[in-house]
């Protein structure tokens, strides 16, 4: 008999990191720092334990719940409420986002140990944990587009949490404007689905799918299928930063090192995948939304990619990383394969946390330096980082046996068994991608641990922000990318000291996140992806899209998978790219420089992340301030107050100095109008008569 969810118990999930939050912030003075991240970690702690309980009764149990926990209101039939629905999916997610966050959590006791922001941080992250369990845990489109924006409001204030630098406030309105561009098709799809369906019900809408796919969109020639599915994926593509609302996450990289490894770990980032999943029932029924959502994933995880290659901040590096993945993870679900995206991002979110967990234990160890080429043989000196980032970097790349192996690996195939238009293209990319993947990953990896110790003569000026001084008052204020800067005359002296490994505080959770990112690919491919883990959670229609059966045709067990990919073209790219960069900067790191002389414009470009910015700075920007200007002045200054309030101003005036001068208080002036209107109606009364008479 399958084990029964209890509402309330379900409830608790989002609930606790809620409390935790508002203790956190309303009252972090006086339960002070310690209080602070007793109580939040507290909350994410019962919620990663619910949440663990639940995975186990959904999959092994098959218990299932979707139901109302709360109406808030009807307008006619359509009810907007609160509700949640627990399937493989959603469990899934649960436990992901619960145990990244309660990573993150524990991390942060370490890394922002001095900030004087401590329990507004941790207020703001249990917030964010909040808002992304809403959103996962929605069975109808009112509660998702709630977790969909909150996520957003809190991404803001963390990405821009030292708001006294300049660069931080700039990023972090940068992320919320960006959003709100992709937010705009997300409820123009939801608002298509409730004006034709009538529902905001997952499972109503899916239910009436076939019914939207016969409609053609109001006075065109499209399907209404495919204009929803598009507008959602718009969406999808601001959270998810996809090309060309990308822009905003690298920037990102100015909040602190932990908001970074959540925003772009298990929660933000992977909301646009996990929402596409969830819509598959609708998305299945057009060919071109999937063809749309195949191209875009594609153009992310290769052009994206290449970015990772030129950074030189560490964590910058980790971010592009982000960003062709979540490539990886589109290609996925334009292919149908739903579940390996779903696997990609579950298997992603270990190893990227971990990632960028230890790319700021080594910003710590490095005294705030993020700059790679200032690094080297610090293997020595950090061991548990060391082999933390080598387990996070080989699970990046897809080494067999690593849990990014089974994912990647299921992806590119997943791709090349597609038939939908822009498959070619998409399998081109997503397979040079493995050794641009590889090359960045490893090229960070070996100037950082490996090599000579440039640390002690820094061989490029520690960077610096506007506002240095008052970052090292912080603490960790220095953690995000620089502007150029003159180099502190001083730094040299107060960076004297070796880099150190971090406390345990900060090394706990780095080991706990590797663990994972080594062991969860083999573990569950086989339910995941071949199971019946995700049956009632995504719908694929295979006469249309048979690139799950085919894998399933070739699946022989995670352990033959592994060994059966020595012999395939992924390993041997990932291995090339590996090679190549342990050749290029630790045998002969003059190739790299005499490479970026020799194709200077191509390095310009990547440098300047193909003009995106500038084009978004100095054209969209610009020529919003261009109409803006000029709908202020000549709509707003002009027609409505010149023409429509001052001038009708004007004329009431005009209209009325004219009628003071009638009304002068003289008694003969009154009846000397008297007399003349008496005379004039007269005439006018008068006149046919007199015209017959003198016509005669």
């Amino acid at each position: 008999m399958a084990t029964t969810l209890s509402p309330a118990l379900l409830t608790v999930v989002p609930m606790a990191p809620l409390v935790g939050a508002l203790v956190a912030g309303l009252f972090g003075k006086q339960i002070g720092r310690a209080g602070a991240h007793t109580v939040t970690i507290l909350g994410v702690l019962i919620s990663f334990l619910i949440s663990a309980w639940v995975l186990y009764a959904v999959t092994v149990d098959g218990a299932r719940f979707n139901a109302t926990i709360y109406e808030w209101m009807r307008v006619g039939p359509l009810k907007m409420e609160i509700g949640f629905l627990i399937d493989g999916l959603t469990a899934m997610m649960m436990a992901v986002v619960t145990f990244v966050s309660l990573m993150v959590h524990v991390y942060t006791i370490g890394y922002m140990a001095d900030d004087p922001g401590y329990q507004r941080f941790f207020s703001y992250i249990s917030l964010f944990t909040f808002s992304m369990l809403m959103l996962v845990m929605s069975n109808n489109f009112l509660q998702l587009f709630f977790g969909w924006e909150a996520v957003g409001l809190v991404s803001y204030l963390l990405i821009g949490f030292w708001f006294t630098r300049t660069s931080a406030i700039f990023a972090g309105m940068k992320a919320f404007i960006v959003n709100r561009v992709g937010d705009f098709g997300f409820i123009l799809g939801i608002g298509l689905v409730v004006a034709f369906a009538g529902t905001l019900d997952y499972r109503d809408a899916f239910a009436k799918g076939g019914e939207l796919a016969q409609l053609a969109f109001p006075a065109s020639d499209w399907r209404l299928i495919t204009v929803i599915c598009i507008c959602l994926f718009i969406g999808a593509m601001g959270k998810s930063a996809q090309f060309p609302l990308h822009v905003w996450l690298p920037d990102s990289m100015e909040g602190p090192t932990p908001i970074s490894a959540l925003i772009h770990a298990a929660t933000m980032v992977t909301a646009g995948i996990f929402m596409v999943a969830r819509m598959s029932p609708l998305f299945e029924l057009s060919d071109v939304a999937l063809s749309v959502v195949l191209v875009i994933g594609a153009i992310t995880a290769l052009f994206m990619g290449f970015l990772g290659v030129i950074q030189n901040d560490i964590k910058r590096v980790v971010a592009y990383s982000t960003l062709s993945q979540l490539g990886y993870m589109t290609v996925a679900l334009g292919a149908s394969a739903y579940s390996v995206a779903v696997f990609h991002l579950m298997t992603h979110a270990f190893f990227k946390a971990l990632l960028f967990l230890a790319a700021g234990s080594v910003i710590i160890g490095m005294h705030h330096d993020q700059d790679i080429r200032n690094m080297g043989g610090l293997r020595k000196y950090m061991p548990i980082t060391w082999i933390t980032s080598l387990v996070g970097s080989l699970a990046l790349i897809g080494a067999p046996f690593f849990a990014g192996f089974y994912s990647k690996d299921s992806i590119i195939e997943a791709v090349h068994e597609s038939h939908l238009a822009g498959a070619g293209f998409a399998y081109f990319a997503v397979l040079i991608g493995v050794f641009v993947t590889a090359f960045y990953s490893f090229r960070m990896y070996f100037l950082v641990f490996h090599g000579p110790e440039r640390f002690r003569d820094k061989p490029f000026p520690p960077q610096a922000h506007d506002d240095h001084a008052h970052d090292e008052a912080e603490g960790h204020g220095a953690d995000a990318h620089a502007t150029h800067a003159e180099p502190d005359p001083h730094a040299s002296d107060a960076h004297a000291a070796p880099p150190h490994e971090s406390p345990a505080v900060v090394t706990w959770p780095l080991i706990a996140l590797a663990i994972p990112s080594v062991v969860i690919g083999f573990l569950t491919i086989g339910p995941m992806l071949f199971g019946d883990f995700f049956k009632d959670s995504i719908a694929v229609v295979a006469e249309q899209h048979p690139a799950m059966e085919e894998l399933a045709r070739a699946f022989h067990g995670p352990a033959a998978m592994a060994i059966h990919s020595l012999t395939g073209p992924i390993f041997w790219l990932a291995l090339a790219g590996v090679v190549v960069a342990w050749f290029f900067y630790l045998r002969r790191p003059d190739i790299p420089a005499a490479i970026q002389r020799r194709f200077s414009f191509v390095y310009r470009v990547l440098d300047n992340k193909y003009y995106f910015d500038w084009f978004n700075e100095n054209v969209l920007a610009r020529g919003a301030r261009l109409l803006g200007n000029g709908l202020w002045k000549g709509g707003d200054v002009g027609v409505i107050d010149g023409i429509l309030i001052d001038g009708s101003a004007r004329t009431i005036g005009g209209v009325a100095a004219l009628s003071r001068r009638l009304q002068s208080g003289y008694l003969y002036w009154y009846a000397l109008v008297m007399i003349v209107g008496v005379i004039g109606l007269m005439t006018w009364q008068l006149w046919p008569f007199l015209g017959n008479m003198i016509g005669r």
